[in-house]
């Protein structure tokens, strides 16, 4: 088995195995000399693996095999390649070298980023539940990032989520998009066989919850900043600093059309496999995607208050992912 990888799940529609596709060229720009390997779960073959991808480390599984929605995430246990595995969602850009990350999470057998809640909501009443399964406390972390240590500790943890998937509406819980959430079954999981998360640094991984000033990202300078001033009308008080710099960047939410990810798939696609220098592949992108993005949101916002007043709020609509 290999000693320290990380891995995605990409499996079903097509955005999935793309998003997952720009994750392992970030991922290897700085990884070239690192003995961390990269592998990706998917339901595809190898040659619909780009060309500046095609030695990546595959594990094939049928689409819909571990179920629809956030339930493969349940099975980690099953694809965790390695002796010490990072589970990262497709939908992340990494930005530095994860060698820290790995220090941080050593000696876990399964773990996350995050802390113990008692109390709250936290996709269902936390405190009733807690009361109910007899824990003094639950974990509560995004899932972009997963750790996992194979062995049976990490395999009792994952076997307990499961069991209660059944009971998912039954124990409380809300579902997410339509979907039972991963993330509070392997919660309540870890707490049950006593599993603790490492402390929030934002250094590790932040979803764009933790910016709700704006981000900005570089994956060619290594840079990230997810910004969450105290006095912003969105500020998320779950996060005490103000601004998070982390090595991985959770683009949860975000299709391949959002600013600045496409920005960052189209420069990672022409570096990595059209050969581009990195200032004419940012070029490019600034001038096909990025100045006609920022000009056309820059529209909508100045005629959004005179458009609700018109035809009203329309309904959300439909995430591609789903």
């Amino acid at each position: 088995m290999i000693e320290r990888a990380a891995f995605t799940v990409a499996t079903g529609k097509a955005i999935y195995f793309e998003m997952a596709v720009a994750l392992a060229r970030s991922f290897r720009l700085w990884h070239g000399c690192s003995d961390i390997s990269f592998v990706l779960v998917t339901d595809r073959t190898r040659s619909d693996l780009p060309l500046d991808l095609a030695d990546l480390l595959l594990v094939n599984i049928r689409t819909n095999e571990y179920g629809k929605g956030f339930t493969p995430k349940l099975y980690l246990d099953k694809f965790a390649p390695a002796k010490r595995s990072l589970f990262i969602d497709a939908d992340c850009l990494c930005v530095g070298g994860l060698e820290p990350a790995f220090e941080r999470f050593a000696g876990h057998a399964v773990s996350v980023i995050g802390r113990e809640i008692s109390s709250g909501e936290w996709f269902g009443d936390t405190k009733v539940i807690c009361g109910a399964f007899g824990v003094p406390a639950m974990p509560r972390f995004n899932g972009g990032v997963y750790y996992l240590e194979p062995g049976s500790q990490c395999t009792q943890v994952y076997e307990r989520a499961r069991a209660l998937l059944p009971n998912y509406d039954k124990i409380g819980f809300k579902r997410l998009r339509g979907y039972p959430n991963d993330e509070v079954l392997l919660s309540l999981a870890m707490a049950l066989e006593g599993q603790t998360p490492v402390p929030e640094r934002g250094d590790i991984m932040n979803s764009l919850l933790a910016g709700p000033a704006g981000v900005s990202i570089d994956t060619f300078r290594g840079t990230a900043t997810l910004r969450n001033p105290r006095a912003h009308p969105l500020h998320n008080d779950w996060y005490e600093m103000e601004e998070l710099r982390p090595k991985l960047v959770h683009f949860v939410g975000a299709d391949l059309n959002s600013y600045p990810y496409c920005r960052e798939i189209i420069r990672l696609r022409l570096v990595c496999e059209r050969h581009f220098p990195r200032w004419a592949a940012t070029a490019w992108a600034l001038v096909s995607f990025s100045l006609p993005w920022l000009m056309v949101d820059q529209i909508k916002r100045a005629l959004r208050p005179a458009f609700h007043a018109i035809f009203k709020h329309r309904e959300i609509q439909s995430s591609a992912r789903f």
